[in-house]
């Protein structure tokens, strides 16, 4: 697949990580931050007058410029080999590609090879994810990786005694990328879906993990709280920091208990419970 790269500059990292945040709601699948403010990947077809439309509108909004550039499909791997470097999360687990030597002295050496898909542990909101897992007894447990990306936190869920995985993503490259990594990193219990929240009718989950963008996870929590085993953990990223009140009232309206939070940059990362006793 074709795509289209935009080169954002911004007037600081503050307003770069809010342009991020916006363009989240656009079908822009692909961010890496830059020094003068951030990348984001459309793919061509995707990029229609509405997309224009509104990246105008938030230029005017947000007083940034930009450069359009062209990448064809068999440029991309190029481009991501050239800027992604491994990542170390405390002493847990280490992200890195499959070109890369193995990481020593993790407990959890994962190789993710994103293409075109986001979640290699680079961003806040996915190093804050997988922070939260290490706090989590996933042995043997029943999890649900909404929002899947490359597949990373699915895959982490498996190496740290998940039993029983689903992992989907309205992305096709998503999809494709989380069936290799699976594949890479030796997974065998992960169900991958091509498909929406509504393709996974199953219940009953331990765990949940939702890295998206607040938009999505607003709408989506009245069902992934369906989703849960009473007493089982959701996990949420892709929230900025002037989002949490908005966050924290849509988790008491599906009835679920707010635990705790992390927070990084202007990212953070959001520990929910379900009740025990059902109502």
């Amino acid at each position: 697949m074709d795509y289209y790269q935009y080169s954002i500059a911004t007037a600081s990292a503050e307003w770069a990580e809010i342009v991020m945040a916006e363009l989240g709601d656009l079908p822009f699948d692909t961010f890496e931050e830059t020094p003068k403010g951030l990348e984001a990947y459309i793919q061509v077809p995707a990029c229609d007058e509405d997309v224009e439309e509104a990246i105008a509108t938030l230029q005017l909004q947000y007083n940034f410029t930009f450069e359009r550039k062209f990448i064809p499909h068999q440029n991309w791997n190029a481009v991501w080999e050239a800027n992604f470097q491994p990542i170390i999360v405390d002493n847990f687990c280490s992200v890195r590609a499959s070109f890369h030597a193995p990481i020593e002295g993790v407990k959890h050496d994962l190789v993710i090879d994103p293409k075109m898909a986001f979640g290699t542990g680079h961003h806040e909101t996915t190093y804050m994810m997988m922070q939260l897992m290490e706090e989590i007894d996933f042995l043997d447990k029943k999890v649900f990786d909404y929002g899947c990306g490359t597949g990373i936190l699915a895959i982490l869920a498996e190496k740290l005694g998940a039993t029983q995985l689903d992992a989907v993503d309205i992305e096709r490259p998503s999809y494709e990328s989380t069936v290799e990594n699976a594949e890479i990193n030796d997974c065998h219990a992960i169900n991958t879906v091509h498909g929406t929240l509504d393709s996974i009718k199953t219940t009953g989950y331990d765990v949940i993990l939702a890295n998206i963008n607040r938009n999505v996870i607003l709408a989506s929590l009245p069902r992934l709280a369906e989703q849960l085993a009473p007493n089982g953990i959701l996990l949420l990223s892709g929230i900025l920091q002037q989002d949490e009140d908005i966050l924290v009232e849509g988790i008491a309206e599906a009835k679920l208990n707010f635990d705790s939070l992390l927070n990084r940059g202007k990212w953070l990362a959001l520990k929910v419970r379900k009740s025990d006793s059902i109502a």
